[in-house]
């Protein structure tokens, strides 16, 4: 059975217990990528995001039927297809297929569905057509417009004053300021297609109601994307939906927030400021990624610099670490007994250990609150990293981490992070951050082997020497029985 849950609804600006249309089902529409680039950083913040909360929704039972659509007919698109002189949905589909190597390699579901509005025409002239049918949308000049003061209700989502508002789409031939674009008459060097009120291409809003009608029906539950959508976007959507449908339209609203840079600006490719995914995935693993969003609340900005990366590797590298530890300790006897014996820290491992399913839930059924998992999550790795420092801990350790690996378990399966085996953790850091780095495995074994040579001879100046060449280098060497190993430290590149 699904379990219930609360999210803030940017519709009622509070947050609400979750009611579906149909028990047990949750349909969920995201609005997708204008695909004219690679996506950056501040994009995948969304991806994450509505990834990260499908995998949960799934684990608590609920049945998702997840639909993310590509806008690949757009004014961007065109202008930057035409500068390169060649047709805009060949441009947009070859980004599509880009974007799906990204977010495959990021470790993401795809969508059940992934509309692209090309393939939507259809569907976009039905509902355009029931707006003009029903006195909300009017014909000018092969162009139809929205009529923004038909909708007595315009502005609900965002609160924004029909007066004050001037729509981007250029003036000619609308009878308010504030009327937006369903369908534009054609244009030289744009794609087209043939229309009652001529040939043409859709509006950027009109769109996703068209998609989402299409996949989800008039009325369905979660609609989500980001923060910088509510308007114009999210708004228009409302009122051409509600006004061609005649039903309601999404029941809740989640919008996830921007990353922000040090200057308070969000990322954006119009501001110069992006930092792509495919050039931060050849750097760092896609968990550490991953954990770098869930460390926040999801609809509150979060700060980005060229430090966020390297702080989540290292995150991420507690963690494993703690789990690493806690999969050596041994012992047999029972918890209570062992906690007793060990003290204070083993204590408080088994105490968070135990507790941690009931404030995990907790968390992410309220709101989603992946920030505070996560401080919860980091809470119990600490412990256990301190505790792994007791001179018993290895020997008799076991029965009071258990709850601990229980714990990181659970967190891999509900939200895929800690899902890699230590070793793979730790193979994949060595390959992208020594890119990172400049360096080359083979290089460092290299050095490696000038060091055991310098250790054999005894000349132990050499061989300490090399040791510091290599720390300063972000190499941390650990000397065992079977001879030196190596990793890289975590988080001190810049990149």
């Amino acid at each position: 059975m699904a379990t219930p849950f609360r999210l803030y609804n940017t519709l009622s600006r509070s947050i609400e217990p979750f009611e579906p249309i149909t028990d047990g089902k949750v349909g969920l529409y995201v609005c997708g990528m204008t695909v004219y680039d690679d996506i950056h950083m501040g994009h995948a913040r969304a991806m994450v995001v509505f990834d990260t909360f499908v995998r949960y929704l799934r684990h608590r039972g609920w049945d998702v039927h997840f639909v993310r659509n590509f806008t690949d007919v757009d004014d961007k698109i065109i202008a930057r297809a035409n500068e390169h002189g060649e047709d805009p949905l060949v441009w947009a589909h070859r980004y599509i297929d880009r974007f799906h190597e990204d977010t495959d390699a990021l470790g993401l579901l795809r969508a059940d569905d992934e509309p692209r509005v090309s393939g939507c025409i259809h569907d976009i002239q039905k509902l355009t057509q029931d707006l003009i049918d029903r006195g909300h949308a009017y014909i000018s000049e092969g162009n139809v417009w929205f009529a923004v003061k038909s909708d007595a209700e315009y502005g609900k989502l965002s609160g924004q004053k029909v007066d004050e508002l001037r729509s981007a789409d250029t003036d000619a031939g609308k009878q308010n300021a504030a009327d937006f674009a369903l369908w534009k008459s054609v244009k030289p060097g744009e794609p087209s297609w043939d229309s009652p009120w001529g040939p043409g291409r859709p509006g950027w809003h009109i769109e996703c109601s068209a998609m989402s009608k299409k996949h989800l029906g008039n009325t369905f539950d979660i609609h989500g994307g980001g923060l910088d959508l509510v308007f114009p976007h999210h708004e228009n959507e409302v009122a051409q939906s509600e006004c061609g449908n005649a039903a309601p339209y999404a029941r809740y609203w989640m919008h996830n927030g921007m990353l922000t840079m040090d200057s308070g600006q969000k990322m954006g490719k119009s501001l110069g400021n992006v930092f792509n995914v495919r050039n931060a995935l050849s750097h760092f693993p896609a968990e550490a990624l991953r954990l770098y969003y869930a460390q926040g609340l999801y609809r509150s900005s979060l700060p980005w610099s060229d430090q966020a990366l390297p702080d989540a590797l290292s995150m991420l590298g507690r963690l494993y670490d703690a789990r690493e530890k806690a999969e050596a300790m041994g012992g047999s006897e029972s918890a209570e007994q062992v906690a007793r014996d060990l003290g204070e820290d083993a204590q408080l491992v088994l105490e968070l250990g135990r507790n941690f399913p009931e404030r995990f839930y907790d968390a992410l059924d309220n709101d989603f609150n992946t920030a505070k998992a996560m401080a919860d999550l980091l809470s119990l790795a600490r412990a256990i990293n301190r505790f792994a420092g007791h001179k018993k801990a290895r020997k008799r350790g076991g029965p009071v981490v258990a709850p601990a690996l229980d714990a990181f378990r659970l967190v891999s399966e509900a939200i895929n992070l800690m899902a890699m085996s230590t070793a793979e953790f730790h193979a994949e850091v060595k390959t992208k951050r020594l890119k990172a780095l400049s360096l080359s495995a083979e290089w460092v074994e290299a050095r490696l082997d000038e060091r055991k040579a310098a250790r054999d001879a005894k000349d132990w100046q050499l061989s300490d020497a090399i040791r510091g060449e290599l720390e300063q280098r972000g190499i941390m060497v650990m000397d065992t029985p079977t001879g030196a190993q190596w990793r890289v430290r975590l988080g001190t590149a810049s990149d």
